[in-house]
C-alpha cells in the first residue's frame, strides 16, 4: 500500500501518509533502509514507510502488540499483552523471549524502550477494572540465552504509556497518560545487573486551564537532553528543558499524537504517529491528519534508536 502521493504541508508539518492508523505507537527510524516503522496497536499491525518513495507496507500480527523495538542484528522485538517476542526479520515468525510474570487478567505489558546497554525496559498497565492502578517496570537482559531473565525493576509506578532514556542512559522518562504526567526515574545501577531504579519524580504536567491541555502519551529525547512530549487530545508536541520547563511547542493537524521519534539521515526530523480511534466526526474534520504519520524538521538532532542486544 502506498502513502499519499504528494505529502501535504501543514504549519511546518509534512503529512507523509493517508490516515492509515487507528492507534499509532512505537515509531522507530531505521536509517539503513530510509524507513519508518510503527505499530497500529488496535489491530495488531506493523507498518513501515519508505520515506523517499512514500511506499507503505503492512505486517499483520497474530495478536495485537503494544510496543515495537529494534534488535541489534536487524530484527525486531514485539511486546504483546502477555509476552515478549523476537523476530529475526520483517514478516518472519516470532520466538518468545519471556512470559509475563503477572496475572494478565489484571494487567498487561505496555510501552517499551531499550537502554544503551542493550536491555529492554517494559512498563505495564491495568486491565478492565484495574485500569489506572498499580503498574510496574520490568527489565529484560540482553539475549545471553534462549529465554533471558526478566526482572521486576520497580512496582507501583502507575500506567506506562511512553518511555525514553536520557542522553547518557541514566535517566528514564515515563509518560502516564491516565495521570496526565511525565515522570523521571534515575537508573542508579547504570549498565550493571541487577538493575536499580530510583523513586519516580514528577517532571511536568500540562496546564489544566488550557483549552486542550492534553495528556503525555509518548516522549523522545534530543541530543541536547530536552524531552519532546506528545500530548494525547492536546493536538501538539511540547519541548521540555531538562528541568521541566516548556521551551517550545508545535501545534499538530492531528488531535491525538500517540508516538514520536527522531529520524532522517541526520536525525533532524521529528516523526509523529497519531490516532483516530474514538474521535468524533467534528474532531476528525478539524484535525484531518488524525491517523496519519507526520514529519517536522528540527534544528537539533535526536538520539539514534537504542537496540535490544540479541
Amino acid at each position: 500500500m502506498s502513502a499519499a502521493p504528494t505529502p501535504n504541508a501543514t504549519d511546518g508539518w509534512t503529512v507523509l501518509t493517508e490516515p492509515l492508523t487507528a492507534w499509532g505507537s512505537s515509531p522507530v527510524w531505521r536509517g539503513i533502509e530510509d524507513r519508518l516503522y510503527w505499530l497500529d496497536t488496535s489491530v495488531g499491525r506493523v507498518w513501515r514507510l519508505h520515506v523517499p518513495s512514500g511506499r507503505a507496507e503492512a505486517w499483520d500480527l497474530p495478536q495485537p502488540a503494544s510496543a515495537l523495538v529494534p534488535a541489534r542484528q536487524g530484527g525486531w522485538v514485539l511486546v504483546l499483552r502477555d509476552s515478549i517476542h523476537h523476530a529475526t526479520q520483517w514478516r518472519m515468525p516470532t520466538q518468545r523471549l519471556a512470559q509475563a510474570p503477572f496475572d494478565t487478567r489484571l494487567q498487561r505489558f505496555a510501552a517499551a524502550q531499550c537502554d544503551p546497554w542493550g536491555r529492554l525496559w517494559v512498563g505495564t498497565r491495568g486491565e478492565g477494572t484495574a485500569l489506572g492502578t498499580g503498574g510496574a517496570l520490568y527489565c529484560l537482559r540482553p539475549r545471553d540465552r534462549v529465554h533471558p531473565e526478566l526482572a521486576l525493576a520497580r512496582a507501583g509506578v502507575g500506567t506506562t504509556d511512553g518511555l525514553a532514556f536520557g542522553t547518557d542512559g541514566r535517566m528514564l522518562y515515563r509518560c502516564d497518560t491516565a495521570a496526565a504526567a511525565l515522570h523521571t526515574l534515575p537508573l542508579i545501577s547504570g549498565g550493571h545487573w541487577p538493575v536499580q531504579l530510583g523513586m519516580p519524580l514528577p517532571l511536568w504536567r500540562p496546564d489544566a486551564g488550557e483549552p486542550m491541555p492534553g495528556r503525555p502519551s509518548a516522549v523522545a529525547v534530543d541530543s541536547a537532553g530536552r524531552c519532546w512530549v506528545a500530548l494525547h487530545e492536546g493536538a501538539r508536541v511540547v519541548c521540555l528543558s531538562p528541568s521541566g520547563q516548556v521551551v517550545a511547542e508545535l501545534p499538530l493537524p492531528a488531535c491525538c499524537p500517540t508516538g514520536l521519534c527522531f529520524g532522517g539521515r541526520d536525525l533532524r526530523t521529528l516523526f509523529v504517529v497519531t490516532s483516530r480511534q474514538h474521535r468524533t466526526a467534528e474532531e476528525l474534520a478539524s484535525h484531518p491528519a488524525s491517523g496519519a504519520v507526520l514529519a517536522h524538521p528540527m534544528p537539533i538532532p535526536g538520539l539514534p534508536p537504542a537496540t535490544y542486544w540479541d
